[in-house]
């Protein structure tokens, strides 16, 4: 039985306690503590610099909190990086690619970092590129696709492996309302099997797709609530709430 298999409806998947990170005299990020459950798509808001950059890449092992702890999936973030690294699939805001390559090319690349090899690559591929619909352009080069292509491609690798866990940074920057929606529907396809995070900083975005909301300002969780409740507490606007928690206006 697979990873994903395991995780039942309402189960656990991000457990976060009190996690601190400093650099120097800057905390960046300040006894935070949240849960997300399997079904969660999980809005993280807040001002630039706020610190959410800083507490995904806690949650993906890239950078070691200074203290607090955070489990994936059941795994421990500092004693079991690898099982982390297997549950959850991460996409960066500027994915990185290398241009020559195919989207094909480059899907067997992470196939082998990811130890999805012999006989399993080809058909996992295979499956991620239809989930993504990326099928008509998987023999280009990538740097002639376009940006919604190139961010379904981001999604694509990061589903290999079928990992129970999703962490997107700002998947949407940088697409048109075209693109955006494609992206949506693909998040919305997904949902139901899976928990996600997604940082954005397009409150529309947070209304649109999340059922869940958390904002963090100077480091600090100072809401976790829904964007109705939300966009409830701003007198119907998400801005204005957004606004008020953050700088008092």
């Amino acid at each position: 039985m697979n990873l994903r298999a395991q995780l039942q409806p309402d189960k656990i998947m991000i457990n976060v306690k009190n996690l601190r990170k400093t650099y120097g005299a800057i905390v960046a990020v300040d006894d935070v503590s949240f849960e997300a459950k399997k079904g969660d798509i999980v809005g993280f808001i807040g001002p630039n610099g706020a610190g959410k950059t800083t507490t995904l890449r806690m949650l993906s092992c890239f950078i070691e909190p200074d203290s607090g702890t955070a489990t994936v999936a059941g795994f421990d973030t500092r004693t079991q990086p690898v099982e982390v690294r297997r549950a959850l699939g991460y996409v960066s805001e500027k994915c990185p690619f290398y241009g020559e390559m195919t989207p094909r090319w480059f899907l067997q690349f992470v196939c082998n970092v990811r130890g999805i090899n012999g006989s399993r690559y080809k058909p996992e591929i295979d499956r991620v590129a239809a989930i993504s619909s990326l099928q008509s352009v998987m023999d280009r080069r990538i740097e002639t696709l376009s940006k919604g292509f190139q961010r379904r491609l981001g999604l694509a690798q990061s589903l290999l492996g079928d990992p129970p866990i999703l962490i997107l940074d700002e998947p949407m920057s940088g697409l048109d309302p075209n693109q955006k929606q494609e992206i949506i529907e693909l998040i919305r396809f997904m949902a139901a099997d899976k928990c996600f995070i997604i940082s954005t900083h397009v409150m529309e975005e947070l209304e649109t797709i999340c059922n869940r909301a958390i904002l963090i300002s100077k480091g600090k969780v100072v809401a976790d609530s829904t964007p109705q409740d939300f966009k409830e507490k701003g007198q119907g606007k998400i801005d204005a709430f957004f606004r008020k928690v953050t700088n008092g206006t």
